[in-house]
């Protein structure tokens, strides 16, 4: 086999080692544009997982880094002149360039051809001349242009500008340092990568940068002294007064590169060619090598070439998925550190740590249970008692603890009556622990109702029926609450129920559909009228009698939907309102109805109990509601008296595009809760008590809601107390119920282990 190799970083480098080691009859050259001392950046941050991989494929290669690392375990974060310290991390890095000289001699040892100062020959050519082209030529990938019709990559630029520099000493720690300059923040991160070296990226936002009037004169040069001096000058204090240095740094703006295929014909891509994550998470080489290990062992392992490139990709596209969906984290973290200044030092310093949700509260406990505890003290945590089981207060209700039943529509309703399906359902999680449990989109009129299924509050038997499980969860479940989220469907009514087709209109017996806007949800789908202003003043009523009735009734809290494409969504998004009434067009006028129905609702409302708003932060779609709309939209009903925002996005258009991942709606909450200065709840794919501890304890929400995990277990609460060791008020068993409160014996697996050897 004959392999072309484009591109002689690390990746590059060590697949073409791997590849010979593997087989030493296959050809294989690497063409490196560069000399071979010339590269980008200083340091390199290498993981245990990845050294173990490069440990077993080549162990002279893992010899020779072994010898050179670097090895520190703390990560110090100076915010406001008070530095914390986090232990237990466990880091190994080394200079970026002995790296490659470690892999430029283990390739010329087992006989790769390296061609340094050399553009390799166009891709079409080195198709047709070679049996595999390797594209590990970076995040401007000249092969992966060459064919951007087969691999279709979308580049992604971002908000920050940075430069890669470097310091004459070591630092002690990986350090993150926050600098509030009279131009906005600005972010140093440093770790050591050698005994008398480190790197140092200098970080800001692109308006800072600009502000600051690094944009002018040097930006273009290949040593950009003005920068690095002004850097070092910014950050004396990180740097002890020491100088900055540069190698070819230059500021840039982070790309993250996806590509939809990662291989075409016979050439396939590696590393940055293929994909990026940011440097805040240390990830581009570790990623770059790890693709060098599978590739190598995907081409042993499968018998045709064809096989080989598509394992390849099976095998790492959802690591690095996972990764950049990490990194996306951690670097929108960043572009927003200022919404965060503003906390305590330690407080800030475990928001930090947390910011890829790789981190969380119960691993950070497991690497440093001292700083952990100093930041659960900080919080106001009780001895013994996670973030989680800590109370909240909104007007005269006090939640035991942090966990909200969301609201999941069930479909199980007859005439809008809930019965006993809703009593078992509602009061089940009830008995298990949750702080609040929220009914279903109740709806305030058949019209409204989304299914034949629907529950609703327009009727007495209905408010009967409700007062029947409102009653239950007071008696049986002491100190749970109990929500009711009122809401209509809008355009998106008279449906089939979910399990026999999903926003398909019924058969027969369909009802009118009125919305903002004469605007169907889905090609094909029935057409709404658009609302008279006559109908507008019956549906506020509709919503204030509903409210009534669920006061009445015994709600504790209530919440108004205005979210997910539903009635009052469809006024907010400008997607959904073509109004040229006093009721459409600006932000502020698409907020007019929806505020008039929390008007009215609050207006017969108990004072003293809270009301809640869940919106969708944003559209998934062009055009649509955005970041920066969602944080005016919870201002206004902030400041209308919504004790807590209901942060959710999407289902508001059917042709939306989500970017869905662990806990991936809660960056929305986070900047609500900050700009807004108002509660939150976060939602969306939370799914575990270390999720919800450390959400809760970085500050970017103050209660959590979750849905299916509720599904998959009622008592999932109870559990999480019980698997956390937690024995206190937030999360007390029900008498009848605490037999089972540990978990069952299972089967015994410490049977005696054979101990004599005979003698041979």
């Amino acid at each position: 086999m004959r392999v072309a190799v484009v591109g002689g970083g690390p990746g590059g480098l060590y697949a073409a080692a791997l590849l010979k080691r593997l087989d030493p009859t296959r050809e294989i050259t690497v063409w490196e544009r560069n000399a071979p001392d010339h590269t980008f950046g200083f340091g390199v941050v290498l993981s245990d997982e990845t050294l173990g991989g490069i440990e077993h494929a080549d162990p002279v290669v893992y010899e020779a880094l072994r010898r050179e690392f670097v090895r520190w375990d703390d990560i110090d974060i100076v915010h406001r002149g008070v530095r914390h310290t986090s232990g237990g991390h466990g880091f190994a890095a080394l200079g970026r360039r002995r790296l490659l000289e470690i892999l430029h001699e283990r390739c010329r040892s087992l006989g790769v051809d390296l061609r340094f100062r050399t553009e390799a020959p166009h891709p079409a050519r080195l198709t047709q001349e070679y049996d595999l082209v390797v594209a590990a030529d970076g995040v401007h990938s000249a092969t992966r242009a060459a064919h951007a019709d087969a691999f279709r990559p979308v580049l992604t630029p971002h908000r920050c500008r940075y430069i890669w520099l470097a310091a004459d000493f070591a630092f002690d720690a990986f350090r993150f340092e926050i600098a509030e300059t009279e131009h906005g923040v600005m972010q140093l991160h440093g770790y050591p990568y050698a005994a008398d070296a480190s790197t140092v990226i200098v970080e800001m936002r692109e308006e800072v940068w600009r502000a600051a009037g690094f944009d002018a004169g040097d930006e273009s040069e290949s040593d950009p002294r003005e920068s690095v001096e002004r850097c070092a000058k910014i950050f004396a204090d990180a740097l002890g007064g020491r100088p900055l240095k540069s190698n070819n740094s230059a500021w840039t703006t982070f790309r993250t590169v996806v590509n939809e295929r990662w291989s075409h014909g016979n050439v396939v891509l590696l590393g940055d060619a293929a994909h990026t994550a940011h440097f805040s998470i240390g990830s581009g080489t570790k990623l770059a090598v790890e693709d060098a290990l599978a590739l190598a062992a995907c081409l042993t392992e499968q018998p045709s070439l064809e096989r080989a490139l598509s394992a390849y990709e099976e095998e790492r596209r959802p690591v690095v998925a996972s990764t950049q969906r990490a990194a996306r984290a951690s670097l929108e973290w960043f572009e927003n550190l200022g919404l965060h200044l503003h906390q305590p030092p330690r407080r800030f310093a475990f928001n930090l740590l947390t910011r890829s949700r790789r981190v969380t509260h119960d691993n950070l406990r497991l690497r440093d249970a001292h700083f952990t505890e100093a930041v659960e003290r900080e919080f106001g945590c009780p001895p013994g008692t996670p973030p989680m089981f800590t109370p909240f207060r909104m007007r005269g209700l006090t939640l035991r603890n942090r966990v909200v039943v969301s609201p999941m529509d069930m479909y199980s309703a007859t005439d809008g009556l809930p019965g006993d399906f809703h009593l078992v359902h509602l009061g089940a999680r009830a008995l298990g622990g949750a702080g609040l449990v929220m009914t279903e989109m109740v709806c305030v009129s058949p019209e409204g109702r989304i299914t034949p299924g629907c529950t609703g509050l327009y009727t007495a038997g209905q408010a009967d029926a409700w007062r029947r499980i409102t009653d239950f969860v007071h008696t049986a479940a002491p100190g749970a609450a109990i929500g009711v989220q009122l809401g209509h469907s809008g355009r998106k009514g008279s449906t089939k129920l979910m399990w026999e087709g999903m926003d398909e209109p019924l058969p027969d017996g369909n009802w009118p559909l009125v919305a903002a806007s004469p605007l169907p949800y889905k090609p094909g789908g029935r057409t709404p009228r658009e609302l008279s202003r006559a109908q507008l003043t019956d549906l506020r009523e509709q919503f204030a009698a509903a409210a009534w009735r669920a006061a009445r009734v015994g709600f504790d809290l209530l919440e108004l939907h205005c979210a997910h494409g539903y009635l009052l969504s469809g006024f907010l998004s400008p997607l959904t309102n073509r109004r040229t009434d006093a009721y459409g067009g600006s932000l502020a006028k698409r907020l007019r109805f929806p505020l008039e129905v929390f008007d009215a609702v609050r207006g017969v409302w108990p004072a003293e109990r809270p009301m809640t708003v869940r919106i969708s932060a944003t559209d998934w779609a062009e055009g649509g509601t955005s970041a920066d709309d969602a944080v005016e939209i919870a201002r206004a009903f902030a400041a209308h008296g919504a004790d807590a925002i209901d942060v959710s996005t999407g289902q508001v258009v059917a042709d939306e595009t989500p970017e869905f991942g662990r806990s991936y709606q809660t960056p929305f909450a986070d900047r609500i809760r900050h700009e807004a200065r108002v509660p939150v709840i976060a939602v969306g794919a939370i799914s575990s008590w270390d999720d919800v501890n450390s959400l809760i304890l970085a500050g970017r929400t103050d209660l959590c809601a979750l849905g299916r995990p509720h599904l998959y277990d009622p008592n999932w609460t109870l559990h999480a107390a019980a698997e956390q060791g937690y024995t206190g008020a937030a999360a007390e068993w029900p008498a009848p119920y605490r037999a089972g409160s540990r978990p069952p014996r299972t089967g015994r697996t410490d049977a005696p282990k054979p101990r004599l050897t005979p003698l041979s």
